[in-house]
Formats: structure tokens, C-alpha cells, sequence
């Protein structure tokens, strides 16, 4: 049987423990947080600190815990964050075993101490911030926005009520790469395989009755990898935070691919 070994230098150590709640503290008052930390600036191996939070003195969600880490214990954390509201897609991370949005998970959803790393099979820059460099130079080669050869109107191009709401869930996406990372796929092949999230704004655009470039759309995806090595494990529906259905997406891709070919 074939054995994996990580390098020496990605092996997650056992950090440092913060904040211990004192003795005979209130059952129930302080939530354990096992928190992924990474300096690029030291030779140190990754690490895994942690941090007790007064929930007396925090809100409710899984980001409010680890700002109030930041805040209040150790302002060295550094993750991304923006609306709080679930729609930036900025604080997506790896937490209590599902890639999530920090923002919209609820740490009564997790079970015992919450485990928060950054989005697996990415590059780390540093503790829960991934490089999405790759992610978004795949975004831009399928260029999506709206591709026209007819002259531009005075006002705006119509779409049918119909037409528009073939665009639903699709245009919901907010780009936060929970879905691609989750794809084994992905993983092993995310140099070539554009991956859920980049496959779903395809979708959007080629489903798009007002683009007039379905025909060079779908030239583009008619590769090996580029498309086809989604084998429909279905992991990028259940990891969307969105509620969203990728595989759905990429399936309504491959069988437009057939239909031209007939």
C-alpha cells in the first residue's frame, strides 16, 4: 500500500495555549478555538494555538470569536473579513471540518473545541489567509462578463422574465472558493481543472440569453481537464455556503457540449 509522508516543514505542530480559562469559571462561558497559525517570515513549522473566548463578551458567529482573539489576545492572527453578511465571500476557511464562511457559521453548529484552519489545498500566505492568485487568473480566462457583436443599445440590452431567471443560482455566487476546495479533483488537478466555482460562472454567462459568444464560451471549455475532470462527487454542493448546486451547473455545461456535437 502506497504511503504519503508531508514534508517536514508543513507538519501542523502543537502551539501555544493563550488565554486558559481560571479556575471555576462558569460551565458553558468559554469556547475552545483551535486556530491554524503560519509565518511565512520564520522557518517554523505551521502551528495550532489555542484560544478560549468569553461567549458572555462575544457574538454568536465563528468570525466574532476570532476578531475577538484578535482583538482582545493576540493581535498577530491574521485572517481576511469584510460584510459580516455572507456575501463578500472574504472570511471563507476551513472550520470544524467544512470549508464555510466565518461570518454565517454559528459556533453552536460545531461540536466541543472549533478547529478553524485556511481553506485546504491552497497556498498559505499567512495562518487562515489562502493565495488566491490561481483561483482568480482561472476567473478571468473564462472572461466573464457579457460578449456582444451587436451594437450596443441607447439604454440597456433586454432579457426576458423568463430569460433572467435561468440566471438563478448562478449569479448568487459570490466567489469565495468554498466549493473548489472541497473537490478532490481540485486538488489534484487544479492546475488544469478550472474547478466548481470557475465552472459555475461559466455557467452564468453561457446561460446568459443577452451574451452572443455561447458558441466560443463553450470552445473554451471543450478540453480534457478544463472541464471534464469533474467525476460528480458532489462535495462543492455541500460545502456551498450558498446554497448553491455547482455540480448542477457543470452537468448543464457537459450536455450543452453534447448537443451541439449532434
Amino acid at each position: 500500500m502506497v504511503q504519503f509522508t508531508l514534508p517536514k516543514n508543513s507538519k501542523v505542530k502543537k502551539g501555544k495555549a493563550w488565554n486558559p480559562p481560571p479556575d471555576g469559571a462558569e460551565k458553558g462561558r468559554w469556547r475552545e478555538y483551535r486556530v491554524y497559525r503560519y509565518d511565512p517570515d520564520t522557518s517554523e513549522n505551521p502551528r495550532l494555538d489555542t484560544y478560549w473566548v468569553d461567549m458572555t463578551d462575544c457574538g454568536p458567529m465563528v468570525l466574532d470569536a476570532l476578531l475577538w482573539i484578535k482583538n482582545r489576545i493576540d493581535a498577530t492572527l491574521t485572517l481576511r473579513r469584510s460584510c459580516r453578511e455572507g456575501v463578500c465571500g472574504s472570511c471563507s476557511m476551513n472550520i470544524a471540518g467544512t470549508n464555510t464562511l466565518a461570518c454565517t457559521m454559528h459556533a453552536d453548529d460545531a461540536r466541543g473545541a472549533i478547529a478553524v484552519y485556511p481553506l485546504p489545498h491552497l497556498p498559505v500566505i499567512k495562518d487562515l489567509v489562502p493565495d488566491m492568485t490561481h483561483f482568480y487568473a482561472q476567473l478571468r480566462a473564462i472572461e466573464p462578463w457579457l460578449k456582444t457583436d451587436s451594437p450596443t443599445p441607447a439604454k440597456e440590452w433586454h432579457q426576458s422574465h423568463e430569460d433572467r431567471q435561468k440566471l438563478d443560482g448562478l449569479y448568487e455566487c459570490i466567489l469565495c472558493a468554498c466549493c473548489s476546495t472541497a473537490c478532490p479533483s481540485y486538488w489534484w488537478n487544479g492546475d488544469r481543472y478550472l474547478g466548481p466555482a470557475i465552472l459555475l460562472q461559466a455557467e452564468r454567462w453561457i446561460e446568459d440569453s443577452r451574451d452572443e459568444r455561447t458558441g466560443d464560451r463553450l470552445d473554451e471549455l471543450e478540453d480534457p481537464f478544463r472541464l471534464y475532470r469533474c467525476h460528480t462527487i458532489l462535495n462543492c454542493t455541500k460545502a456551498c455556503p450558498k446554497g448553491l448546486n455547482p455540480a448542477a451547473a457543470i452537468s448543464s455545461i457537459k450536455r450543452k457540449m453534447l448537443e451541439r456535437g449532434e
